[in-house]
């Protein structure tokens, strides 16, 4: 059975939190990459950064969704996830746009592990650790390979 030390992508490319969301979405383009782990200066990772979060980043703003009952107009959001929504709208650098606390997995994790945490965490980028450091990431097209892998494609 194939685990994710298996099918990680060793040499990782990654970013700082005070890069430029320009510069992150030029690499995505260049390596044909989903996303990268955001690292501190202390080699600790701090977040991951997707095509989902630049996706995000460009809609149109929402107005939080209103129920009107009579002269009373309640708001279905609260403030902060309205704030939050809107600073990752018009973030400039990584970390006004990443996922902090991204989900990691260990090498040891098994391949099926892997997809049934992607679908039901709704994450297509998994940093791999072991001892607290990056070894390796994970994305979706990493899985593809794997079942293909293993149906001796």
């Amino acid at each position: 059975m194939l685990q994710a030390r298996d099918i990680m992508t060793k040499e990782v490319i990654t970013t700082t939190p005070e890069t430029p969301v320009s510069e992150v979405a030029a690499l995505l383009e260049q390596h044909r990459i989903s996303g990268v782990p955001v690292m501190d200066a202390g080699g600790s990772i701090v977040g991951v950064i997707t095509q989902s979060d630049l996706v995000s980043r460009a809609r149109d703003l929402e107005l939080p969704p209103t129920i009107a009952l009579f002269d009373l107009r309640l708001i279905l959001e609260t403030p902060a996830h309205f704030k939050k929504r809107l600073e990752k709208m018009l973030g400039v650098t990584v970390a006004e746009v990443m996922t902090p606390e991204p989900v990691a997995i260990s090498p040891e994790m098994t391949v099926q592990e892997i997809a049934a945490l992607m679908a039901r965490k709704q994450v297509h980028t998994l940093p791999v650790l072991a001892g607290g450091k990056l070894v390796g990431v994970i994305g979706k097209i990493d899985l593809i390979h794997a079942q293909a892998q293993e149906s001796g494609a």
